[in-house]
């Protein structure tokens, strides 16, 4: 999921671009206050060039303005709408997680069929093995497995789920770890684990953090002083017999005020939750990412939420006095019942450097 919005850039890019017109709407425009007083004032340079155009006046300076405006509007949709698809990128991949896992379609006659998983009912019965990720939520109706469940519940030790009794529901997203077991589908569509995530990041809208809503109105502020300062430049003027263009006065309307500041400042506060979204952490509030930039250590209350679930052992180090060879033998020994992922790989790595397989399982 990391690398979901490098792999589709052009893809981001073009929706962002079309984004960046939809965004043009009155309504959007009037929640940034300083970028719709830009586009009230690309309206009315552009009507001015429209006008002067066709009344065969010098129409070349009043076009460059109207360019310069729209594209500071547009630029500045662009940003926020770059921004807004690379945070929705999150629950695209899990939306393509959930649509390229292949179930194991298990039929009445005993025959197996491979079948994506989003085609699944409720009823359906499917087969999984070691190693497979089950794909949808149900109840095990034969069998018994471990299951790594690390992926939703964060713990790393591996469950054991077997039928009948209270050990027999699965859920979708989840992988079997050894053996083999039969799955009876009970999730209706649209409701399984995985769609609830993905309904929960794309409902994840970002709020405003009081930092935001603090220079949101200093900066509607300083566009109102510097309004009401253009404003009477046009009657000065008049005054002392000076007759100053309209679109000379918008232009420095939109120099004065802080256009750039405004049009990044929803980019800048998308792009925090879209940094955590890259770490798999999902933002329900504007404080939140600010706190995120501060935190320097965090403290979880158990080692699953943040490992993978499959740690292996790597070495054997034995104390000084402490024979390699006898330490490495017992530690197998001692890990041979052990059926976690950390258990089986301490005794892989001891077969691996040659300990005897008398006595190992």
């Amino acid at each position: 999921m990391r690398h979901h919005s490098q792999e589709n850039a052009p893809s981001l890019y073009t929706q962002a671009a079309k984004d960046a017109f939809r965004k043009l709407d009155p309504r959007v425009l009037a929640r940034n206050p300083v970028m719709f007083v830009v586009a009230v004032g690309s309206v009315f340079t552009t009507a001015s060039f429209l006008h002067r155009l066709v009344t065969g006046a010098d129409a070349g300076f009043s076009g460059q303005i109207s360019l310069w405006l729209w594209f500071t509007v547009l630029f500045a949709n662009f940003a926020e709408a770059l921004a807004e698809g690379r945070g929705k990128a999150q629950a695209d991949t899990l939306r393509s997680a959930r649509t390229d896992t292949v179930a194991h379609k298990l039929s009445s006659d005993g025959t197996v069929t491979d079948i994506p998983a989003s085609g699944l009912v409720p009823g359906d019965r499917v087969v999984v093995e070691a190693g497979d990720m089950i794909p949808a939520d149900g109840t095990v109706v034969e069998g018994v497995a471990a299951v790594d469940e690390s992926a939703i519940t964060g713990e790393s030790a591996p469950v054991i789920r077997e039928s009948g009794g209270d050990r027999s529901a699965v859920t979708g997203g989840t992988t079997v770890l050894s053996d083999r077991i039969v799955v009876r589908v009970t999730q209706e569509p649209g409701k399984s684990f995985l769609e609830r995530m993905i309904a929960l990041v794309e409902g994840a809208e970002r709020q405003k953090t009081p930092n935001e809503i603090a220079l949101n109105i200093l900066l509607a502020g300083l566009t109102l002083i510097f309004m009401l300062v253009v404003v009477t430049l046009k009657p000065l003027g008049l005054y002392h017999g000076i007759d100053i263009d309209m679109v000379v006065l918008v232009a420095l309307l939109v120099c004065l005020i802080p256009t750039t500041i405004s049009g990044l400042l929803a980019a800048i506060g998308i792009a925090g939750m879209d940094r955590l979204l890259q770490r798999n952490v999902l933002a329900l509030s504007g404080r939140a990412v600010e706190a995120a930039g501060d935190v320097d250590v965090l403290l979880l209350d158990k080692t699953g939420t943040i490992t993978l679930g499959n740690r292996m052992a790597s070495a054997f180090l034995p104390l000084p006095g402490v024979d390699a060879g006898e330490m490495t033998r017992a530690a197998c020994l001692a890990s041979s019942g052990d059926e976690t992922p950390e258990g089986r790989s301490i005794v892989e790595l001891g077969r691996s450097l040659g300990v005897s397989q008398s006595g190992l399982p």
